[in-house]
């Protein structure tokens, strides 16, 4: 272990990636865990993702979830549906909405104002919601700078924004899976002016497709380095690649999938990541991101026995009960679980579970 008060460098970080055992990680990362949150307690937000709209000019190899706009599933959310959504989040006791959607092209900053306002007249909620990649879009389509798309969303109602979109800040993973989608200086653009505006964000990874131990590295140091600048990130969630359904299973099979063209034809596509891989990139992360609060565990794409675990490697929030979840299930991939579940879960893994908000306040204790 290194110097306990020494930041831990990019190289020394890789070295751990590669070389430390598993073990030794979770029992390092779990006292950077006590040492922030020494009550013992695991929160989680009670939320439901609404997914506007999948039709999506992207078109990731790595998703399952996007359209086009002529095909058949092909869908835009009308408020009242939305609304409606909304309700039943507010009845189940929920907080806060995570409201995503795809690219879609005749959509423009007058829909996304709109939208905002309805929900804010009618309802008491916390929207956390369009990433980088939607927000870029509507800058580019309204020909505002992205400062000026921000600050009219955040007068239109948007409180926070999810750190979707982000998958591996590489570009040259960027470029093999999403040539389409912005690059990581665009990602971390947004983050830094919706900081700048007084807006909290969060930051996530995907990984276990194509990239390496030092893409990983380069993505929690450029993550670390915008914390120092703002310290405007609340949470930092890793979380694995489901390959079910997409271009990238169809690659790694040598099958045809949905528009599946020349680019998907010679990527290397990796195994599904394990659970042990995961709790080691999970360790790293807590041991890496030292002015980061927390650390969130993804149940949704590793089952609840491995959340508890997670637990003890670093992670001390259970990230949200979602009520709906559409992207991930595209891939078919379903972890679904009520809040006693996750409540008995938590509770099971020695833990207080709490309610808490967007930024982290806690609600309730259970």
């Amino acid at each position: 272990m290194l110097e306990e008060k020494r930041r831990v460098s990019k190289e020394e970080a890789l070295s751990l990636f590669k070389n430390a055992d598993l073990l030794g990680l979770g029992m390092w990362a779990d006292i950077i865990r006590k040492k922030l949150h020494p009550e013992e307690v695991c929160t989680f937000v009670v939320d439901r993702n609404i997914n506007y709209t999948n039709v999506c000019i992207n078109k990731c190899t790595f998703c399952a979830f996007w359209r086009d706009a002529d095909d058949a599933d092909a869908y835009l959310l009308d408020h009242e549906t939305i609304f409606r959504k909304i309700e039943e989040t507010i009845a189940l006791g929920g907080t806060q909405i995570l409201i995503q959607g795809g690219l879609h092209p005749n959509l423009d900053i007058f829909f996304y104002v709109d939208l905002l306002r309805s929900i804010k007249e009618r309802f008491d909620i916390n929207v956390h919601g369009f990433s980088p990649p939607e927000i870029c879009f509507i800058s580019d389509a309204s020909d505002l700078t992205i400062g000026e798309t921000l600050s009219i969303l955040k007068a239109a109602g948007l409180d926070s924004i999810p750190g979707g979109g982000a998958e591996i800040l590489s570009d040259r993973v960027r470029e093999i899976l999403s040539p389409k989608k912005i690059r990581s200086s665009r990602w971390l653009e947004v983050m830094e002016t919706a900081h700048r505006i007084g807006m909290r964000t969060t930051a996530t990874m995907m990984f276990g497709s194509i990239e390496t131990p030092d893409d990983i590295v380069t993505h929690l140091d450029a993550i670390r380095r915008l914390q120092d600048k703002t310290g405007g990130f609340t949470a930092f969630i890793p979380w694995t690649f489901q390959p079910g359904n997409t271009e990238l299973e169809a690659a790694g099979k040598n099958k045809k999938a949905k528009s599946r063209t020349a680019r998907t034809a010679k990527i290397s596509v990796q195994s599904p990541a394990t659970a042990v891989e995961y709790l080691r990139v999970l360790a790293i992360s807590r041991i890496y991101l030292d002015n980061v609060d927390n650390i969130q565990a993804s149940w949704v794409t590793q089952g609840l026995k491995t959340a508890q675990v997670a637990l003890r490697f670093g992670a001390n929030d259970f990230g949200s009960t979602m009520i709906e979840e559409n992207v991930v299930a595209a891939a078919g991939v379903s972890c679904a679980s009520s809040l006693d579940d996750i409540i008995g879960a938590v509770r099971t893994a020695g833990f207080v579970p709490a309610q808490r908000d967007t930024l982290y306040n806690l609600l309730r204790v259970f």
